[in-house]
């Protein structure tokens, strides 16, 4: 693949659907590769855009009584919105309808149609409507669309058309395939083209005529007739990258280092696309990738099935940045994976609350209570902390190595191993012991956590690409400068300033907890008052197995601050064992939030989530309480967090 610079596009949606966790799947997924490489100092250019003429939108607008101009003005923004909410850093967004397109698609026909490349003659067989595609009897299934994920109606349509003399360029394109094994990725689907090859190539109707469709680009050679849709959506690749308008940035992007697609228009990708563009006298694309479909559970997701997920719906309610990640590091590219709201919440409860961010708040409260907020010194590194620094640049190695084999997947999941090691670096460690030898084990701490810091700092930067913002907030708290990561820095052990000031703790992933619904929170206090009502007069007796079902845990306070607007409460972070979580107390009034941080109390860890003055809390911390006098419980003598009460 040409290394000096990277061009790399999404298809262009049609703006009759909504945008669906399918078509955020692949302008993420670009996006994140469109990051690694600008990161890596390679000239980068990302393109996106919409799908605008054709049938479907004209049957849509006239259904809402306005011009089809109008109603794709209006449905373009769901996905410029959403893009910009899913953080893309696209560099075009390209829509079917703009001049600057449309012209150039003009210029191509009439150049195809001079040379002979199209032809006019009376067509007669079947048309499906949603795939805007004419099939023989032959290619039908079952007397329905042949394409994949279709299987809808068709219908007999005799009439004249323009064709283009695609089947001249089947053996060369069947020669170019063979010859080019990255052409098409992953293999199976380069082998499926050929697959499709092996039958008796067609030439391909590129016009439909006015008088049953007239939302298109107009045949510069006959007005009588608009150009198929694909022949005009296909030529968005080069219209953005300058043909025909700007010689020397089509000389700098062309061709496309990878068109990232569905598995579902394969076949006009790795088919229709090339022997265009070899008509055209252009150079190929440098590899066509066919990525699976999101499942829900082993269903494909299908708006009359109403499993459909809603990307910025989720976006909202899990936030971007989780989100990314887990559509980054879920799907095996190429292969189908199955998109469920339990998998997304183990995968963030356990790689992101659990892990990195528990990872951050230990290193950082230890610097904070120890080194003055201030990044330590290192010393000479042992063997743990060799083995750790060995394992973080392992993993970065890999993750880049992922990006050039399209295995994002993998890499990513070596990042999370390496967070899991450091994790054990802690626990093997034990920063917190080494704290209360004092000077004796002053300079030893200060080499564990550097060593902790300067792990995160290196795998913060190689998730930067896949969480943007998350990972930007990671690396001010550690003290690195704002902007993105100095990529180079990522591949040496050392780069963290000691000396330099870390951030203010904060509590990047919130661990979630299952809801019930929304009213949750605002129900308990209306049960707790019913509870109170029918107090039995004398003690209420339990079983022992009742009481099992309480789980209590050790947690140390990390953090403290007053709810605003409520006098008596406060919000907490306690750690718990490995986890991070947000408790909110009653106890203001008792209690000033700086004398908190670092006691030992016990939480109930298994108290169903509550929303209290719209913060949610995870668990009950116990308290003893004498007439007006509150003290929280504690434990005799030090035990780790997340200790086993009962």
């Amino acid at each position: 693949m040409d290394t000096s610079k990277f061009y790399i596009t999404t298809p262009i949606y049609y703006v009759n659907d909504k945008p669906h966790i399918g078509h955020a799947y692949t302008t993420i997924l670009a996006d994140v590769l469109a990051r690694y490489h600008r990161l890596i100092g390679t000239p980068t250019f990302f393109l996106t855009g919409t799908d605008e003429h054709g049938q479907k939108v004209q049957q849509a607008a006239d259904k809402r009584g306005v011009q089809p101009q109008a109603h794709v003005d209006e449905t373009v923004v769901r996905f410029q919105e959403l893009w910009e909410r899913l953080e893309i850093t696209n560099d075009d967004f390209i829509r079917t309808t703009e001049p600057r397109h449309k012209q150039v698609v003009q210029k191509i026909l009439q150049d195809l149609f001079d040379r002979d490349e199209i032809y006019r003659a009376d067509y007669d067989g079947w048309y499906c409507v949603t795939c805007e595609r004419f099939f023989t009897e032959k290619d039908l299934a079952d007397g329905k669309c042949p394409e994949s994920g279709c299987g809808r109606d068709v219908e007999r349509i005799t009439e004249t058309n323009y064709f283009f003399r695609m089947s001249k360029y089947q053996q060369w394109l069947i020669d170019h395939i063979e010859a080019n094994p990255t052409f098409i990725q992953p293999d199976f689907r380069r082998n499926e083209t050929l697959g499709f090859l092996k039958k008796e190539l067609t030439d391909l109707c590129i016009s439909r005529p006015k008088s049953r469709l007239a939302w298109g680009i107009e045949l510069p050679f006959d007005s009588d007739f608009v150009t198929y849709v694909w022949f005009d959506a296909l030529v968005n690749y080069i219209t953005a990258a300058g043909y025909l308008s700007d010689d020397a940035a089509f000389a700098k992007w062309w061709p496309a280092s990878y068109h990232l697609i569905g598995k579902d228009i394969l076949t006009t990708h790795t088919v229709y696309w090339p022997t265009m563009l070899k008509a055209m006298g252009l150079e190929m694309p440098e590899t066509i990738f066919a990525h699976g479909w999101w499942l829900v559970g082993r269903d494909k997701m299908s708006k009359s099935e109403g499993n459909v997920v809603d990307p910025m719906a989720f976006a909202e309610e899990y936030g971007v940045d989780p989100f990314r990640y887990f559509l980054m590091a879920e799907m095996s590219l190429g292969q189908d994976a199955s998109f469920t709201e339990d998998a997304f919440i183990r995968r963030y409860n356990a790689e992101l609350a659990n892990d990195l961010g528990n990872m951050l708040n230990r290193v950082t409260k230890l610097i904070g209570s120890n080194f003055g907020g201030c990044i330590p010194e290192c010393g000479e590194l042992g063997e743990e902390e060799q083995a750790l620094r060995d394992v973080t640049l392992k993993a970065a190695r890999d993750m880049v190595e992922s990006v050039g084999k399209m295995r994002l997947d993998l890499g990513l999941a070596e990042l999370a191993g390496a967070v899991r090691e450091a994790n054990r670096y802690i626990e093997k460690r034990q920063p917190w012991a080494l704290a209360k030898q004092g000077d004796a084990a002053h300079a030893e701490l200060g080499t564990v956590l550097y060593t902790a810091g300067e792990a995160l700092r290196i795998i913060s930067g190689m998730f930067y690409p896949t969480m943007p913002g998350k990972m930007s907030e990671l690396r001010q708290v550690l003290g690195c400068a704002a902007g993105d990561p100095d990529f180079a820095s990522l591949s040496e052990w050392g780069g963290l300033e000691s000396g330099a000031a870390i951030g203010e703790m904060r509590s990047l992933f919130p661990r979630i907890q299952r809801k019930k619904g929304d009213a949750a929170g605002a129900k308990a206090p209306e049960v707790a008052k019913k509870a109170k009502q029918n107090k039995p007069a004398g003690l209420a007796l339990i079983e022992f197995t009742d009481f099992t079902k309480v789980d209590l845990r050790s947690v140390t306070i990390l953090e403290a601050e007053k709810v605003e607007g409520a006098d008596k409460l406060l919000k907490l972070q306690v750690e718990v064992g490995a986890e991070t979580r947000q408790v909110v107390a009653g106890i203001a009034a008792h209690y000033a939030p700086e004398d908190l941080i670092g006691k030992t109390a016990i939480l109930v860890a298994n108290l169903k989530p509550a929303t209290i003055r719209g913060v949610e809390s995870n668990g009950m911390l116990l308290a003893a309480t004498h007439k007006k006098k509150l003290k929280l419980v504690t434990l005799d003598g030090e035990l780790p967090s997340g200790a086993k009460v009962g």
